[in-house]
């Protein structure tokens, strides 16, 4: 049974709450990026999901957690929170915005990361250096997911789009599998693509260092609004939970840790996940702030979104976050002065990998 058909035959539940929450079950979904027998949601998930760290922080209550992990991304994580399954989801930026745009009544609630480089990965005699090569291609991605919208923005940045190229929907594991086989001529993907050019299989030309942050993507944390709404201080509580995690992860004394966690959750060589790190200020990649450089993105991916007809209308991102949640869960855990804002893309080039 397909984890969908599996979450569908649960029992509907009714949103969680502190008071009177006995044996009440908070859904959460992930999108699953795992290459091996274990789920992986990417960094924040890992920790949260590996130290039960929710589970933990709602015990108390007698309230229980449920994960969920989809292979299918943002899409099925939508189509189960259209059907009222799910109260929670961390999602990529496109997915939580096609999500949004299609009547999902959600809330973006915090950042889970930003500035993840993004890397064109191309079977190698290719003749493809540039972004401007793709034209013509064959382009494996998986539509309506946050590699979709990254590769969208790099079109954009060599005045390109999707009709420029030849666009081929696979999931993560399928890309890998047709950049092997050379079935499609590039994609555009995370750290994960250097697993394939250590054995020699694709060479990355270029990356979202080099082409001043386009490409980079950033995740976030969705709610339901009838979650918020009955529920604020189980929100709150949620936010502040989540706020601890990428706390650890932003300090530079835990990279080797997130990474050896990486390797054991995702099933991805560690120079993989190590090279996906290289350079970067962890400080900058997990804030979970909805500063003015978040915020200002959300808002260009709504319009590339339109642009390339992903959706029908524009979003109004002042309505959709809700910073007060965020504010009070960060206070709640005492990380309201842990992060700084940010307002443009950057990223230590000490260290940065050559592509």
């Amino acid at each position: 049974m397909s984890a969908f058909k599996w979450l569908m035959a649960l029992p509907l539940m009714a949103s969680i709450g502190l008071a009177g929450a006995a044996q009440l079950t908070l859904q959460v979904a992930a999108p699953d990026l795992s290459a091996g027998p274990n789920p992986s949601g990417g960094p924040v998930v890992d920790v949260l999901h590996s130290r039960h760290m929710l589970e933990d922080a709602f015990a108390a209550d007698g309230i229980r957690v449920q994960w969920h992990f989809f292979k299918g991304a943002g899409p099925l994580i939508n189509e189960a929170m259209s059907n009222g399954q799910l109260d929670v989801a961390f999602l990529g930026d496109l997915a939580s915005i096609i999500g949004r745009a299609s009547g999902l009544q959600t809330r973006l609630v915090m950042a889970t990361g930003r500035g993840i480089n993004g890397y064109l990965g191309v079977v190698p005699g290719s003749g493809i250096t540039r972004i401007q090569d793709l034209k013509g291609k064959r382009v494996g991605i998986l539509r309506g997911t946050a590699d979709h919208l990254a590769l969208i923005d790099v079109l954009a940045s060599a005045g390109l789009d999707e009709r420029d190229i030849k666009l081929i929907n696979l999931d993560f594991n399928a890309v890998n599998g047709a950049l092997a086989a050379r079935q499609i001529d590039a994609s555009w993907a995370p750290a994960r693509l250097f697993a394939l050019k250590d054995r020699g299989l694709i060479e990355i030309p270029v990356g979202s260092q080099q082409l001043a942050g386009k490409g980079a993507g950033q995740g976030g944390l969705v709610v339901t609004q009838a979650f918020l709404d009955a529920h604020p201080e189980a929100a709150a509580r949620l936010v502040g939970v989540v706020a601890q995690a990428l706390d650890w992860l932003s300090q530079e004394q835990n990279r080797q840790a997130q990474i050896d966690l990486g390797v054991a959750q995702s099933a991805y060589p560690a120079r993989v996940l190590r090279e996906s790190l290289a350079g970067g200020d962890l400080g900058f990649i997990y804030s979970p702030l909805l500063d003015p450089l978040y915020v200002d993105t959300l808002r260009k991916d709504v319009r590339l979104s339109q642009a390339a007809h992903l959706i029908r209308a524009p979003i109004d991102v002042d309505q959709w976050i809700a910073p007060a949640v965020l504010d009070q869960g960060l206070a709640q855990a005492h990380l309201a002065n842990a992060w700084k804002p940010a307002t443009q893309y950057r990223w230590s080039t000490g260290q940065e990998p050559a592509p």
